[in-house]
């Protein structure tokens, strides 16, 4: 039986976005990622991998 991951949503994801965001759970050793639309397909990261990636979009992302 695959172990039950509890996905965090950013704080972000409310109103209009809330269908569309990045969720975040914890795997052994590294960061899992999925978009909410497709739950299936997950990415695993080292968390230096994504904290470079939010470093990288602050960076370049246009302010709300």
């Amino acid at each position: 039986m695959a172990p039950v991951i509890p996905w965090q949503k950013s704080s972000f994801s409310d109103g209009e976005d809330a269908p569309n965001c990045l969720e975040i759970g914890a795997g052994w050793s590294t960061l899992l990622l999925r978009e909410s639309e497709d739950p299936g397909t997950v990415l695993e990261a080292s968390g230096a991998g994504v904290a470079g990636l939010i470093r990288h979009l602050r960076r370049v992302a246009p302010r709300r």
